[in-house]
């Protein structure tokens, strides 16, 4: 169908005058909007959608854009659905660590308003201004998912709306909840696919009384691997176990947080030292700077995931690939989860990023390795690729 002026005007009328011709920051993937919509609430969010349902139309969603660009772009885009009016907490149950909070609400608004209880929404954001719906839909979660999980082991229920605009409800309010299908999760990392979230409800964690950053220099990739495997099969607990790694040189630095009340960090500094070996140290750390991504805003990003084993062959992969393609090469993430950024710089040709992206899956079988944006159209030698693994 074609987006004109009656549509517009019939889009504004479901949400309260909040709906407008797509401006020059509208877009996805360098692909325009043809119309921009708002809702301020579910009800308004299902109208827009069963609206643009009966049109035929082509919709995305968005968020605070931290994460817009990933992905390939869309053949077209009839109407962009803006959550910036789903940005309230709905309910904050402190004796039961809980909050219900609109999905257009930023993650950092929320741990403000929580942190004024003593709690905390514990997800680090690796993108400053990340909102709970983009948080969901990309799964994204930082450092300390070590210790308090990733996305998907938070959100306790969800509020979606469907493509066709049916309202759909999964989980409650308390941590227990075993009734029905787990939808929570089921969107959790499903980039709004399955529907737009509207709302969601989340256990939240006490703020921890006492932190402290350790690092260690290590002289290369199996001996930052066999520090952190050690470190996470230990008894101490860490909130966070990280390797950083600069283009150009062998050294990893790994970096370890501890987290509790102030006798307990005190207690375990010590071991956690000892256990890190020669030259380990308290380090000053910001938990957004470590938390953040590795490269430039606008560095192409490869997420790679794999098994705490194949962490050393990642990292050796990513230095012959920095030595063989002449692309300085950076590496941000958990060596406690298993998941981990590569960054090449903004001006690296498509060729070489399909062979960076080739090398990476091919060392971390029994894992996953994908770019943040889209290549274009790319050949990619699949058939060396299965000899190698095999």
């Amino acid at each position: 169908m074609t987006v004109g002026t009656a549509l517009l005007d019939d889009l504004a009328a479901l949400v309260g005058g909040r709906a407008r011709a797509g401006g020059e920051a509208d877009h996805v993937g360098g692909v325009p909007a043809a119309l921009v919509a708002a809702p301020s609430s579910t009800d308004e969010a299902a109208a827009v959608m069963r609206a643009c349902a009966d049109h035929d139309l082509a919709v995305a969603f968005r968020g605070q854009s931290s994460a817009l660009h990933w992905g390939a772009p869309p053949r077209r885009l009839d109407v962009l659905v803006d959550t910036a009016g789903l940005g309230q907490v709905v309910e904050h149950v402190a004796g039961d660590l809980v909050a219900v909070v609109q999905a257009g609400l930023r993650v950092d608004e929320l741990n403000a308003r929580v942190g004024e209880h003593g709690q905390q929404l514990a997800l680090d954001q690796p993108r400053p201004g990340a909102s709970i719906g983009g948080t969901l839909a990309t799964a994204r979660s930082g450092a300390r998912r070590v210790h308090y999980g990733a996305p998907r082991d938070l959100v306790l229920g969800v509020t979606i709306v469907r493509a066709d605009g049916v309202v759909a409800r999964a989980g409650g309010k308390v941590v227990k909840n075993v009734a029905g299908y787990d939808l929570a999760k089921l969107v959790t990392g499903a980039y709004g696919t399955l529907g737009l979230v509207t709302e969601a409800v989340f256990r939240l964690h006490p703020l921890a009384q006492a932190s402290r950053w350790l690092a260690v220099r290590c002289s290369d990739a199996g001996d930052a691997a066999r520090r952190a495997q050690q470190l996470v099969g230990s008894q101490l607990t860490p909130t966070a176990v990280e390797v950083q790694r600069s283009p150009g040189g062998p050294d990893v630095q790994l970096l370890v947080l501890l987290e509790g009340t102030a006798h307990g960090v005190d207690e375990r500094t010590a071991p956690t030292l000892a256990l890190l070996g020669e030259g380990a140290g308290e380090v000053e750390r910001d938990a957004a700077e470590v938390a953040a991504l590795p490269g430039g805003a606008d560095d192409v990003l490869v997420k790679v995931a794999v098994p705490l084993t194949g962490v050393r062959r990642l990292l050796e992969a990513v230095a012959a690939a920095e030595v063989s393609r002449g692309v300085p090469l950076q590496v941000r993430g958990s060596a406690g989860v298993g998941v981990l950024h590569v960054s090449a710089p903004s001006g690296t040709d498509a060729e070489t990023l399909a062979t960076l992206l080739r090398g990476l899956r091919a060392a971390c079988a029994g894992g996953s390795a994908g770019l943040g944006r889209h290549l274009g159209r790319v050949t990619l030698d699949l058939a060396g690729t299965l000899t190698e693994q095999s």
